[in-house]
């Protein structure tokens, strides 16, 4: 008699987990990897034989979001769900503006600070998710918690401390653009740790769906950051860089693709795995990402840098492995937060 389908059960189904992790890390790390290759190779290096820096950061939100608004206005069309809002329109302008602010201070930061830096700095963005948490949402964190981002400020400001000398800016030297561009990280992680815990307070108070807030969301930022561009008369000027260097039309283009699709790779490893597994795979991705970049575009690391980055990693991984049971659900661990799976600016 044949074998009782029951019992090929338990192999077929650790296969098919071990196919979506491997389908969930690749996605994830391939674009993610490429988008922040792609962010630092628009921002810090020229075009054409003039040497040209692309200046315009607001034209490089406002590309990301109409991609991906256009998508997600897709993926509601295709299942048949209504557009609908679930929230006041109010609320999902809150989300873009802070989230605008956000990824402007990311791509300006580039300006004046390395990729490595940049990265490494996102890290630490556990501290301004607690402390809004606290603030917005009455959340109370334990003494762990406090002590790993205490550990990973330590060594992010390690690391931003002690720049290898061999490491210059294109725009500009000395310390005051590395103070200007770590006040730039520091509006980043403010604005980006609002943006986590206002999109929790958003899920919990509404019965949405990602896509229904990815697409409100991601519809507000495209009219402001054009209102933006218009107003600062940079939209023309913009037009008029990617059309005279088509190299920088297609990295933006292949930016705006890849930051698209990292969106629904982070939502379907949250949803298959949770979000113990996708900080992990995050953390791991922003650790090859330094070294890709150190590789590709020649950032000498100095060995304080590398003290700082082996206790912020340390302090992550350990953070991550040591949480085998979280006590919170995805939506409340405060160092992903929801922007997680809305992760406009990856």
């Amino acid at each position: 008699m044949a074998e009782p389908p029951s019992l090929s059960l338990p192999g077929t189904v650790k296969d098919n987990r071990l196919l979506k992790g491997v389908f969930a890390v690749s996605g994830i790390m391939s674009t993610l990897v490429i988008y922040g290759v792609l962010q630092e190779k628009i921002m810090r290096v020229p075009y054409g034989p003039n040497k040209e820096y692309f200046t315009y950061s607001l034209f490089l939100v406002f590309c990301n979001r109409i991609t991906t608004s256009a998508v997600s206005a897709g993926v509601l069309l295709a299942s048949k769900k209504a557009l609908d809002p679930v929230a006041p329109l109010y609320k999902y302008c809150v989300v873009s503006v802070s989230n605008i602010l956000t990824t402007t201070c990311q791509y300006e930061a580039l300006k004046y600070v390395s990729f490595p830096v940049q990265t490494l700095a996102k890290c630490a963005k556990m501290i301004p998710v607690m402390i809004w948490g606290t603030v917005i949402m009455q959340k109370k964190y334990n003494m762990h918690d406090y002590m790993f981002a205490f550990l990973v400020m330590v060594g992010c400001s390690i690391f931003i401390l002690f720049p290898s000398a061999g490491d210059i800016n294109p725009y500009s030297k000395g310390r005051e653009s590395t103070v200007w561009g770590v006040s730039l990280m520091i509006g980043y992680l403010g604005c980006d740790g609002f943006t986590s815990t206002f999109q929790d307070k958003l899920f919990k108070g509404y019965d949405m769906e990602i896509h229904n807030q990815i697409f409100y969301t991601t519809l507000c930022s495209c009219f402001l950051s054009l209102t933006g561009l218009i107003l600062q008369g940079n939209l023309l000027m913009a037009i008029d860089f990617v059309s005279r260097y088509h190299d920088c039309f297609f990295d933006i283009l292949l930016l705006s693709t890849v930051a698209t699709a990292s969106q629904f790779f982070i939502s379907y490893t949250i949803r298959t795995f949770g979000a113990l597994t996708f900080a992990t795979i995050m953390t791991t991705r922003q650790l090859v990402s330094i070294l890709l970049s150190c590789v590709w575009f020649a950032h000498p690391l100095s060995w304080e840098q590398l003290i700082g980055a082996v206790i912020v990693f340390g302090t992550l991984y350990a953070k991550s492995f040591l949480k085998n049971k979280p006590k919170s659900s995805p939506l409340e661990n405060p160092e992903n937060g929801t922007s997680d799976t809305f992760k406009g600016n990856p």
